[in-house]
């Protein structure tokens, strides 16, 4: 099996937190998972500072990070035309992160924009991302079904994945923000996307309640994802998806999976120790 890409997510975790968390304990924070081994960090996102203030500090936190001798990359969440202008700027970003939906209902939450119109913006943003030598990442939300009483198919999941394609986009991560994603459902949409379009790479981002982690992992990676997100300690959730936030996939159950199956995650079992301590420290202390 080839390596497991593990996307740490801090800014999943931290965006629900109403309590500031200091700039300086962010640095520390973002500074141990770069000594972990993640293939990429999630480390915050250009939004509006009214919609989500914890992530308003964003472009000071990148500017002063250590990346010397570092190999994990960074990426950005941006929600429109002008998040993308801004992360634009910043050579230490790698990918840049978009949040689309197939659910009208949770767009509008999201993003405040119908489907149409963030796809529109969609097209503008990758022009804008690939100009400055980044890739674009679409979080693709409601991959696995629908809360909001909208239909829901593998037509309609089809139908947008493959606009999204003939775009140009060649990154997709599958993402339950919800939690509500079935081991048969993760199978069944991730194999059917992943063999009818090879030449993609599509990840998993999902939202899971602790005691459902294990079959999660297991058939996303019997599946052959070699992309997956998660948070540790499983903190976070979206505050846009309902108003009971379902938490992150636990890093720690990830890389202690692929342990016990001997999966390469490139991860340093000690690094990964001292972050989890600092993750402690932050989200036990301010949420």
């Amino acid at each position: 099996m080839p390596k497991l890409k593990i996307i740490e997510c801090p800014r999943d975790a931290m965006q629900s937190i109403k309590k500031f968390i200091p700039t300086e304990k962010k640095i520390k924070y973002i500074q141990s998972l770069l000594d972990v081994g993640f293939n990429t960090i999630d480390v915050g996102s250009f939004v509006s500072k009214k919609v989500i203030p914890q992530l308003s500090d964003t472009a000071e936190l990148i500017d002063s990070l250590d990346l010397d001798g570092k190999n994990t990359k960074l990426l950005v969440i941006v929600a429109n035309i002008k998040g993308a202008e801004i992360a634009k700027n910043f050579k230490q970003i790698s990918y840049v992160g978009f949040p689309f939906s197939i659910s009208e209902n949770f767009q509008m939450r999201n993003t405040n924009k119908t489907i149409e119109e963030s796809f529109t913006n969609l097209i503008c943003i990758n022009d804008i991302v690939l100009a400055s030598q980044k890739k674009l990442v679409v979080y693709l939300s409601m991959c696995f079904g629908n809360p909001y009483g909208e239909v829901w198919s593998l037509n309609i999941l089809d139908y947008w994945i493959s606009k999204l394609i003939d775009s140009g986009i060649k990154l997709i991560s599958l993402s339950d923000t919800i939690g509500s994603a079935t081991p048969n459902m993760i199978n069944q949409v991730y194999k059917y996307f992943s063999l009818k379009y090879p030449n993609i790479e599509f990840g998993l981002h999902l939202h899971t309640h602790p005691k459902f982690w294990r079959d999660k992992v297991q058939i996303s990676i019997d599946s052959g994802c070699v992309r997956i997100d998660g948070a540790i300690q499983g903190f976070g959730g979206c505050p846009m998806a309902s108003d009971n936030m379902i938490g992150n996939m636990p890093t720690e159950k990830i890389i202690s999976f692929c342990e016990e199956k001997g999966i390469d995650s490139g991860i340093n079992p000690l690094k990964f120790e001292a972050a989890y301590n600092y993750a402690s420290d932050i989200f036990l202390n301010y949420r």
